[in-house]
């Protein structure tokens, strides 16, 4: 089923590896024929899995499909470490101290992963700095210094190890970079590490296996159960149901009187779970922010 333009959806795509998260939207937008396509959040290169792009008139609405926790199966490779923490990386240090590592000590270490973690990003990230991203001062041979931030990992399992290669998976909050858990990992362990292998699994309430290949997305024919409407998309915020003419002052950018409690950000919908607009309640007023009904006509 190919799309049209005007289109307002998320599609989940599945990643493969060997190519950016810029040539899979680039992809999208030939495959669809719809220019307006952008995701919601990178994966690396050497990285596969779930990625959420935004569909025509959806891409306006990125901005609330941020911050949700993701699921990672990742394979740590220990006795390495890399100047990028993944295999990509110029190798920069090796030991033989995992070789008489068991598995009970792995999952010992495992468990002081999981919990409110300071974490450095590393050097060979988006991270900007002065405007700038890491890796692109990086890779010019700059010195880069970032500041440590807080993350939380939900959990850090240990699933299968086969010296010298570890199998986990793990759930953690947004802005988490498992590169830099793997690295910590080692560290606990007494031994180097870098990330061999990283697939993305779910991101929120979105899961992989709803995902289109990209040889269905390059066909333009991803599967029916990859589309996402709008309203589902923004299921975790909160649901104000309007009338019509309601939603004909909202679509025309009026605030209105409304007796829902302030609740922040909130979705707007017509009976029948049409969008009408993204806004806000505070202090029993509805105050539009992002309109997607057009004024006598239906909702998205």
């Amino acid at each position: 089923m190919k799309a049209v333009p005007g289109v307002m959806r998320f599609l989940l795509v599945d990643k493969p590896a060997g190519i950016t998260s810029h040539d899979v939207v680039a992809a999208a937008r030939r495959g669809l024929g719809v220019r307006r396509v952008g995701h919601a959040g990178t994966l690396d290169p050497f990285a596969t899995g779930l990625l959420v792009l935004a569909v025509g008139k959806a891409t306006r609405l990125l901005e609330y499909l941020v911050g949700f926790d993701k699921t990672y199966r990742a394979t740590a490779r220990l006795g390495v470490a890399t100047d990028s923490q993944d295999r990509d990386g110029a190798r920069i240090a090796e030991d033989d101290n995992w070789a008489s590592l068991k598995r009970r000590q792995l999952e010992a270490a495992a468990v002081g992963m999981v919990g409110r973690l300071s974490q450095i990003p590393p050097v060979y990230s988006a991270v900007k700095v002065d405007g700038i991203p890491a890796h692109r001062r990086a890779r010019r041979g700059e010195r880069v210094v970032l500041s440590p931030r807080e993350v939380t990992v939900d959990s850090f399992d240990v699933l299968d190890y086969v010296p010298p290669r570890v199998h986990i998976r793990v759930t953690c909050s947004s802005g988490t970079y498992v590169r830099a858990l793997s690295v910590e990992f080692g560290r606990r362990l007494g031994t180097s590490c870098h990330l061999a292998e990283l697939r993305r699994t779910r991101v929120g309430s979105f899961h992989v296996r709803q995902a289109a290949s990209l040889a269905s997305l390059v066909a333009g024919e991803p599967r029916q159960g990859a589309w996402v409407g709008a309203v589902s998309a923004l299921a975790h915020l909160p649901r104000v149901v309007v009338g019509a003419e309601e939603a004909a002052k909202l679509a025309a950018g009026r605030q209105i009187p409304g007796d829902a409690p302030d609740r922040g950000a909130a979705v707007f919908v017509l009976p029948g779970e049409r969008l009408v607009a993204v806004g806000a309640v505070r202090d029993g007023v509805l105050r539009p922010r992002k309109v997607f009904h057009e004024p006598g006509g239906a909702g998205a």
